[in-house]
């Protein structure tokens, strides 16, 4: 039968976001229906012993499967970062070749990788044989509209050793503008013969099925759209298994929030969790009525207590009439 996905539905890893905090409350919301990646893991950070990237790869404590992506530039660097990050509780280890930010790329890492297959497919082969893990590759449609080689890069990760595969359907120039190529993950996903994730573009449970219906792709993954919203999680992998989706009310996303916040002072600190939080308190709060001036008052607050009161009014006013 060969590899299968435990999860239809994956969260796409977002560096700086897709923490452990933001895991635990994806995993919670969406009661353990959804795969869940690291953020990003950088190999050279790693291998001088930094100890904020080696927190970030150190998965142990958590209680449900996490996939640590790993990103670097270097092919031998990725062999004792495989082992490390397996020691750490990985159950799977994805490799960044798709990020299309200039440092990443500066690095000769990310999308970087997808001009240059030789080295990627060294970085692969070389991951392969440091573990027993599952090794998958998340790469882009190309590097611009005039260089597109995923079904290429697809073949060579296949080939290189991959156990599956994830496509973003826009190149590195689009970064996350514009529209997602599904055409360009139909031909990846009938290139291979491995798993492949699509990822581009689903918002919705409606979308994510017209991307199952029109790739064929085997999972999906969501990134943005899951900003502040992980109950759109729950909803798409609930309607994958043709069960009802309901929309959260004000009061549900208000306790998620507040829980959110919990895990955030836990695992960081109150000083850290506050500056953190100021972005997702403003994800959490984008639907509501008089946000942009709740947000302007979030942002000048220091203090993590006066943090939670100030959400604490705000919400109440947002769920009046509801018993709390």
């Amino acid at each position: 039968m060969g590899f299968q996905f435990q999860n239809k539905v994956f969260l796409a890893p977002m560096a700086g976001i897709t923490d452990a905090p933001m895991r635990k409350i994806v995993f919670e919301e969406t009661e353990g229906k959804v795969s869940l990646v690291s953020e990003m893991v950088a190999i050279n950070a790693l291998s001088y012993k930094n100890a904020k990237t080696y927190k970030i790869a150190d998965v142990r404590e958590e209680p449900y499967p996490v996939v640590v992506q790993l990103m670097g530039g270097e092919p031998d660097l990725f062999y004792d970062a495989a082992k490390l990050v397996t020691d750490l509780g990985a159950v799977g280890i994805d490799i960044n070749m798709g990020c299309p930010v200039r440092k990443i790329i500066a690095s000769n890492a990310g999308s970087y990788l997808m001009q240059h297959m030789d080295v990627a497919a060294k970085i692969i082969e070389t991951t392969v044989k440091a573990t027993k893990l599952p090794v998958s590759v998340k790469f882009r449609k190309g590097w611009d509209s005039e260089h597109i080689n995923a079904v290429e890069f697809a073949k060579m990760c296949e080939q290189s050793g991959a156990t599956y595969i994830t496509i973003h359907g826009r190149t590195k120039t689009q970064g996350y503008m514009g529209s997602a190529d599904w055409n360009v993950i139909k031909a990846v996903k009938e290139s291979v013969k491995i798993p492949v994730i699509g990822n581009g573009d689903v918002t919705s449970p409606k979308s994510a099925q017209e991307m199952f219906e029109k790739t064929k792709v085997d999972a999906v993954m969501i990134g943005r759209a899951a900003l502040g919203n992980p109950f759109l999680l729950k909803s798409i992998a609930n309607f994958s298994d043709k069960q009802e989706s309901l929309e959260p009310t004000p009061k549900h996303i208000y306790q998620t929030l507040l829980r959110h916040m919990r895990y955030l002072k836990e695992y960081y600190g109150e000083k850290v969790a506050l500056g953190l939080s100021r972005k997702y308190v403003c994800w959490y709060s984008k639907c509501f009525y008089d946000a942009k001036k709740f947000r302007e008052n979030y942002m000048k607050i220091t203090d993590f207590e006066k943090a939670m009161a100030e959400i604490d009014s705000y919400f109440q006013k947002q769920i009046l009439g509801e018993n709390i």
